[in-house]
């Protein structure tokens, strides 16, 4: 299914008029971050999309890797935005797989703050944003996606636990180029909406399935226990402790304390 990618197949028919314009298509890949970057330094056209066969050193938040083999998505999309539209891009791009999820398979997937897309519990897509900024000017920001499209989690014993993938959900496999056009036209879709001055932070909000629960969050060399009782605007965390205290976590990585 993979095989038959390409930047013609990604274009052909996309119901876009800025992201995925411009495809760069890799059979085989480091990261496409890396390349994003490269591309955005050089100003590549607003929507550029850099897209892998399979990513060999793909890269998670905190340094962590993100396992992409054959059958999986993987890419990196550029975007030029105002600097207030920042703290939105990891609400825009949850969103979009959420609503590309659904519309292609038919399943319900959630969102784990910061950046994670579960389905019935387990993690499915990866997000990462990366962005240089000076001053008040964006000079690029890049939205890195990672999907388990058509993974056997079952062979990759380190992640079987707590991944999934939409092959194993669904019992077969699941056209990867669907998947691709969609998330396109979703990011697009959400993008216009910021670009607007519309917010999509109370649908981001309504799809958490953090709220309410008891989480561990580690931010940087600290760590903190407690309920995730609220986000803010700017997608921060609000953790509500059991003295009562609240502490806002702009940045961190988030355990649901039920988690298996």
């Amino acid at each position: 299914m993979e095989n038959s990618l390409s930047p013609a197949s990604i274009t052909n028919n996309l119901k876009t008029r800025l992201v995925g314009q411009r495809v760069t298509y890799y059979p085989t890949l480091t990261s496409t971050m890396d390349v994003a970057r490269q591309e955005a330094q050089q100003r590549a056209a607003e929507g550029t999309v850099v897209i892998v066969g399979e990513q060999t050193a793909g890269k998670g938040r905190i340094k962590r890797t993100w396992l992409s083999p054959k059958g999986n998505l993987a890419l990196s999309i550029i975007l030029y935005p105002n600097v207030a539209h920042l703290p939105s891009l990891i609400m825009l791009a949850s969103l979009a797989l959420v609503h590309s999820i659904e519309t292609v398979t038919g399943l319900k997937s959630q969102v784990k703050w910061p950046n994670d897309v579960l389905v019935n519990g387990r993690k499915v897509c990866g997000i990462l944003i990366e962005s240089q900024v000076r001053g008040n000017t964006v000079d690029y920001a890049i939205i890195g996606i990672g999907v388990n499209v058509n993974l056997k989690t079952a062979d990759f014993p380190e992640i079987h636990p707590t991944a999934t993938s939409l092959s194993d959900e669904l019992g077969r496999e699941i056209p990867l180029l669907d998947i691709i056009q969609q998330v396109l036209v979703e990011i697009e879709r959400l993008y216009l909406v910021l670009l607007a001055g519309e917010s999509i932070y109370e649908e981001w909000r309504d799809n958490l399935v953090t709220l309410g629960r008891e989480v561990q969050v580690t931010s940087g060399e600290a760590m903190y226990t407690g309920v995730a009782e609220s986000v803010a605007r700017d997608g921060s965390l609000l953790l509500r402790h059991r003295d009562g205290s609240l502490t806002k976590i702009v940045a961190g990585d988030a355990t649901l304390r039920d988690d298996k």
